[in-house]
């Protein structure tokens, strides 16, 4: 079967590289840890993961979670208070909602990547003491782009802060793979980014928050999630962990992606089909009805 629906963009979770880290880690540490980061849940393959991260994102520190829905739970309760603002696209990853339902801050909701209705929230929240944007860098359904040199434009001037979720960019937007922030060329202008192990990195599991030292000595002591849940295992690790070398030393598996994703989306489009989003490798065929949708992937598992 050709499998058109996995988030494993580049392939690398089959590497064998990527494969046999897994396997040395697994023999050099064991199945797991069996305990959270702070009791003994830490060892050096841990801390080597997280700085090649920040290195990778270039920010100043990295802190590992279960996922990214708990490093997205796991971030506004601690950054955010009752006299803080939390500014939100509409159409954001239910793991960020459900965040920023933890926190006690002001919520406000702005239409889908629209400028114009965030400067109105922005102006609306100006007596808040901290106000943090919070966006996906590529919105999982239809591969839409947020529109990052806006709304860094528009936080520096309301003085706001940027947060991006890289879950669909990570490793394979922009010339190094870096993301949408390299992409779009604000990777100096986001001020905290989210993403995931389990997708380009490996396919796996696991999540992480880059951003300032500051900002991530503080969640090691307060964020929930962190601090109440097992320690990635070992194996995961060492996979994540040869997939980042890979990515840091050659930008070639991230480029390869662009040229693979144009191709599909334009022989789709020449035989008839319409792709919605951008140029990114989520590709929505849009059939238009969901019967015929149901229908026509019954008909594809069978030719598989």
């Amino acid at each position: 079967i050709l499998n058109f629906c996995a988030n494993n963009y580049l392939g690398l979770s089959s590497h064998p590289e990527v494969v046999q880290a897994g396997i040395d880690a697994l023999k050099s540490y064991g199945a797991g840890l069996s305990s959270v980061r702070f009791i003994c849940g830490t060892q050096d393959l841990h801390k080597n993961l997280e700085q090649k991260l920040a290195e990778f994102h270039e920010r100043e520190d990295c802190i590992l979670y279960a996922s990214c829905f708990d490093a997205n739970a796991g971030l506004f309760e601690v950054l955010l208070g009752p006299d803080d603002a939390v500014l939100s696209d509409e159409l954001n990853h239910a793991s960020i909602i459900d965040g920023i339902r933890l926190c006690r801050a002001k919520r406000l909701r702005y239409k889908h990547m629209d400028l114009s209705d965030l400067e109105n929230k922005l102006k609306e929240s100006q007596s808040s003491r901290m106000r943090l944007i919070v966006t996906d860098g590529v919105f999982s359904m239809d591969g839409d782009v947020a529109p990052l040199t806006g709304i860094c434009d528009l936080a520096e001037q309301y003085g706001a802060m940027v947060f991006i979720d890289e879950c669909h960019a990570t490793g394979f937007l922009g010339s190094r793979g870096r993301g949408t922030d390299e992409l779009l060329g604000v990777m100096d202008r986001v001020h905290i980014v989210n993403s995931t192990l389990g997708k380009a990195l490996g396919g796996a599991a696991g999540g992480y928050t880059v951003g300032p030292k500051p900002l991530i000595d503080l969640l090691r002591q307060r964020s929930r999630p962190y601090l109440f849940s097992n320690s990635l295992p070992p194996p995961v690790v060492g996979c994540a962990t040869r997939a980042v070398e890979m990515l840091l030393a050659s930008s070639e598996i991230a480029q390869s992606m662009t040229a693979k994703t144009m191709r599909f989306r334009n022989k789709m489009t020449q035989a008839g089909f319409t792709i919605a989003g951008s140029a990114h490798p989520i590709c929505p065929v849009m059939l238009g009805d969901a019967r015929l949708a149901s229908l026509m992937a019954d008909d594809m598992l069978k030719l598989g």
